[in-house]
């Protein structure tokens, strides 16, 4: 049937619900579902849980139990395709068939290969009217919401931002390493924020030296922490590094054994991997697979210039989260040590998708060249 203001209304605040899983249900993606009754009044409402806890439509089902609302001939309004296969918990699309359900709206499908439309069609087969929004600012919001998601089921590898603080020069640091602090204090709560939303964050061992940061969540609510990761060719991360020991786990990545030190980071707590690439690095593609078997949908970067240029280099960066303080520092540390080039019509190109103000600092949020095609 057509779309009314209250599906888009409705799937709206399916996606508003969603956001609460962000910190909370990786790697399963964000879902929210609100469900009315037949007379078109609230019966219920929730949101994805930690993997392996019940899914939004069971949260919402289960609400509308909790208060005795009948739901035969009611709606429901989802923010991702219900799920059509047993994983940790049963399909929701069997759940919402049982509650007799007259119609589901549903913003987007799910591309994951054991749904990939078989909820829909198990609904349908139910005899439950399905719609499913046209493309536009809904199923926007909706891909927006599990970029990372999309992007590990559909090109098999995590959704990659790099965040970066610089002074209007591009300067992120003094040349002799000073850094604390170029943005202000709302800057650096919003970019845990986003740090919130990744399943790793991603550094290296230049900025472990320098900064010693802990690179957990701390100035925004999570349940989940993200994977620390250090990229350290030849293991030279101290054990008393604050990553090592801040809530969550730790993955140091290496190119050259160096059985000692691998074992005292063993020690302190870390995760030791060996993965050398053919120009004696660390093998970063090979890396940022491992990732995405593991679960890991948006990869969140806080490095220095030699690894940002390196992972810019290899086209793996989808996203830049820029924050630019009125600040002008003059001789520093560059943004990325990038080669110098030999024409104009060789540089970069990117998109500017979002520029918002931080207190006194200028946020600008930029995607790569074609790194969101695979949404269309």
């Amino acid at each position: 049937m057509p779309f009314s203001p209250t599906d888009h209304a409705q799937l709206q605040r399916a996606i508003t619900l969603a956001l609460s899983s962000i910190g909370l249900s990786d790697p399963n993606p964000r879902v929210g579902c609100v469900i009315h009754d037949a007379s078109g009044q609230l019966a219920g409402e929730g949101f994805t849980q930690q993997a392996g806890g019940p899914h939004a439509e069971v949260m919402a089902l289960r609400q509308a139990a909790a208060a005795g609302i009948e739901l035969t001939g009611g709606t429901a309004w989802v923010s991702l395709e219900p799920c059509a296969h047993h994983g940790r918990t049963p399909p929701c699309a069997d759940a919402l068939v049982d509650a007799g359900l007259a119609r589901v709206v549903v913003a987007t499908t799910d591309p994951f290969v054991q749904v990939a439309g078989q909820g829909i069609a198990r609904l349908r087969e139910a005899g439950i009217t399905v719609d499913l929004a046209e493309a536009g600012a809904i199923t926007r919001a909706a891909h927006e919401l599990n970029i990372g998601f999309f992007s590990r089921v559909l090109r098999g590898r995590p959704w990659m931002r790099m965040k970066i603080a610089a002074s209007l020069d591009g300067r992120t640091a003094l040349a002799d390493g000073s850094s604390q602090w170029i943005t202000g204090e709302a800057a650096r709560a919003d970019g845990q924020a986003w740090r919130r939303r990744a399943g790793a964050v991603l550094t290296g061992i230049g900025t472990v030296r320098d900064d010693n940061p802990r690179l957990d969540v701390r100035l925004a609510p999570t349940v989940h922490q993200p994977l620390r990761v250090v990229l350290d060719s030849d293991f030279a991360t101290p054990p008393s590094a604050r990553l090592l020991a801040a809530p969550g786990q730790a993955l140091v990545v290496g190119a050259r054994a160096h059985p000692c030190r691998m074992a005292a980071l063993r020690d302190a707590g870390a995760e030791v991997l060996l993965l050398p690439g053919p120009q004696g690095q660390v093998d970063l593609p090979a890396l940022i697979d491992k990732l995405a078997r593991d679960g890991v949908n948006e990869l969140h970067v806080e490095a220095g210039a030699t690894l940002n240029a390196a992972l810019l280099q290899t086209g793996l960066v989808d996203e830049l989260l820029l924050y630019l303080a009125p600040k002008l520092l003059g001789p520093g540390r560059d943004l990325a040590a990038l080669p110098a080039l030999q024409q104009l019509s060789q540089a970069r190109v990117m998109r500017f998708e979002d520029v918002y103000r931080v207190g006194d600092d200028l946020c600008l949020r930029l995607r790569c060249g074609g790194s969101d095609s695979f949404l269309v």
